[in-house]
């Protein structure tokens, strides 16, 4: 299980909120201690200093539920429910979600009674030292949830799970067949002639409504990509990855296995990079896993279970027509332990540095990084990380060697991020990453899983502080010539000025640039008139941010340090004064006289 989002609406909340981080901060059962140490309280804006700001609860506890994250909301459980309520669809695969008084004085488990809900009810109830509000019949008979087995098992079915825990409820016994030492401290009314039986096996369950079936995730299934002849007809088209799927399946029912018994789906390295075998796997909802060829040289699927398994298994099916084969261990098995992942490279923005306004899926990438890589400032920006994460934090002006490091940690099945400010593509990282792929030869670069996740640039995030005044044709430019001639930088703003645009400046001076801001609006102000609208934003998302509007003719390169974006209006671009609180807005109208 991740670890839990921790919610809270005000400093009231943020003491009690605390404890129950340093909970999952020590391991709390079920959660691994790495990513306990990246579990964080969230604030409402504006209310509380939180590691985590968010604007509006509804649609920030949707979101988190949405994204299957644990709840920890601490408010009233009646707000919660209102809430998430028009999420709630299957219980099976819900997060768990709490409300916790403000003061810590009840602990109430709402939804994820099959996902650990109630058993993190115990834990932080215990930490705050209160007795938990569990209202499960079954867990309160039982001691715990016989429907919730612990990670690396599946239930065959919730339905007949159900009714088996209503029949024990209504007074039967039932025996246990199969290693369940999960259940060794259950409160079960057990009898070894008993009617009903909990099986743990990773047979299909038959149908019969007397067994609660249990499996272990101990199969193994090593398959040849679609390029490689995956069964009859399949290929590398539109319907590869179901034609992988239908072989296993078809392997697994000559055995009598069930699908849910599966661990893991194991290919050959060198067909890392194709799509079916990733659509396959995410069919089984298990992990894919590489392995390389053994030291028989066999490139069998038989041969990549010798090659990749760690454990004893009992090999059970070798189709070579099928490209599969089967191998099946006595107890659950650990997917990480099997052969290698595919490599990822993500390459992220952080946004303008407010957390609220990162984008969920660059600050999902933080959370799955093994490694993390950046300027030493944004990588600290990107925190708090997690305990088990390295992160390689360098200058600046280091783009290139960290782009090579970050290829060469990834093609060794690292699960690597990148950081940016504000989005990767402008100005930023996401460049450099592609330059130097592009100018590799190396074939285990091309092969990692490589991903641009956009992020909100600074000139946007003012731009959105200011109003509008990107309403209209824009460019941005950067005037540092660390990278490009200063010639060049001059040309660009002659022929941007002349034609009107908006322009964002990015680096526009720094202790060793002093000149070139002077210069540059030198430039705009052959072809912009004195009175033209200038918006300058610094650190726009960050502590102590200031947003100021003032007009070219009064502009000086005082005004600006490397820090603050400037926007510099078209002839169109507007101000106007009388919003809310006196606050004046800039805007460049949608059309054009």
């Amino acid at each position: 299980m991740s670890a839990p989002a921790i919610v809270i609406l005000g400093a009231g909340a943020l003491d009690t909120a605390r404890r129950i981080q340093a909970l999952y901060a020590e391991g709390a059962a079920g959660v691994d201690r790495a990513a306990g140490a990246g579990c964080q309280v969230h604030g409402l804006h504006g209310r509380v200093e939180a590691d985590v700001s968010y604007t509006e609860l509804g649609a920030h506890l949707r979101e988190l539920y949405a994204r299957g994250t644990p709840i920890v909301a601490l408010c009233a459980a009646g707000i919660v429910i209102r809430c998430v309520a028009p999420l709630l669809s299957n219980k099976g695969v819900e997060p768990p979600v709490l409300a916790v008084a403000e003061d810590g004085s009840a602990v109430v488990p709402l939804l994820g009674g099959l996902t650990d809900a109630n058993v993190m009810a115990r834990e932080i109830a215990a930490a705050l030292a209160v007795p938990p509000a569990i209202t499960t019949s079954g867990e309160l008979r039982f001691g715990t949830c016989v429907l919730n087995p612990p990670e690396g098992y599946m239930l065959a079915d919730i339905g007949q799970g159900k009714r088996f825990v209503s029949d024990l409820l209504a007074g039967e016994s039932t025996r246990i067949e199969g290693d369940a030492p999960w259940l060794d401290d259950a409160q079960l009314p057990r009898s070894a002639s008993a009617r009903l039986a909990i099986r743990v096996t990773p047979r299909a369950w038959d149908g019969r409504e007397d067994e609660l079936v249990i499996h272990p995730r101990c199969v193994v299934a090593a398959v040849r990509g679609a390029g490689a002849g995956a069964g009859a007809g399949a290929g590398a088209g539109a319907g590869a990855g179901a034609q992988i799927v239908a072989c296993v399946r078809e392997a697994l029912g000559a055995h009598g296995l069930a699908a849910l018994s599966l661990s893991a789906l194991l290919a050959s390295s060198d067909d890392m990079t194709d799509p079916a075998l990733a659509e396959a796997a995410a069919s089984f909802n298990v992990p894919l896993r590489f392995a390389q060829t053994g030291p028989d040289g066999d490139k069998s699927p038989a041969g990549l279970l010798r090659a990749a398994l760690r454990i004893p298994c009992e090999t059970l099916h070798n189709d070579t027509s099928a490209g599969v084969a089967l191998a099946l261990a006595p107890l659950a098995i650990d997917p990480g332990t099997i052969g290698r992942a595919r490599g990822r490279l993500t390459v992220i923005g952080l946004g303008p540095g407010r957390a609220d306004l990162m984008v969920p899926a660059a600050r999902t990438a933080l959370d799955e990084a093994t490694d993390i890589l950046g300027y030493d400032t944004y990588v600290k920006m990107a925190g708090p990380l997690r305990a088990h994460q390295r992160v390689h934090g360098t200058d600046n002006r280091e783009e290139m060697q960290r782009a090579r490091h970050a290829f060469e940690l990834a093609s060794a099945g690292a699960s690597v991020v990148m950081v940016s400010s504000g989005d990767p593509g402008v100005f930023a990282m996401a460049a450099a990453v592609l330059e130097a792929l592009n100018a590799s030869q190396d074939a285990a670069w091309a092969a990692v899983e490589l991903t641009i996740v956009p992020g909100v640039s600074a000139a946007l995030a003012t731009a959105a502080q200011a109003g509008a005044p990107l309403g209209h044709d824009f460019c941005m430019l950067s005037l540092s010539d660390n990278l490009k001639p200063w010639a060049i930088i001059e040309k660009r703003l002659r022929h941007a000025a002349e034609a009107d645009l908006v322009m964002a400046f990015y680096n526009p001076i720094s202790r060793a640039r002093p000149w070139q801001l002077d210069k540059a609006l030198d430039i705009v102000r052959e072809y912009r008139a004195a009175a033209t609208q200038v918006v300058l934003g610094r650190d726009i998302g960050r502590p102590g941010g200031t947003l100021r509007t003032l007009t070219l003719g009064e502009l000086k390169s005082s005004d600006v340090d490397m820090r603050t974006m400037v926007i510099v209006g078209s002839s169109m671009t507007r101000r106007f004064g009388g919003g809310s609180g006196g606050a004046e807005w800039v805007y460049t109208p949608r059309w054009y006289e």
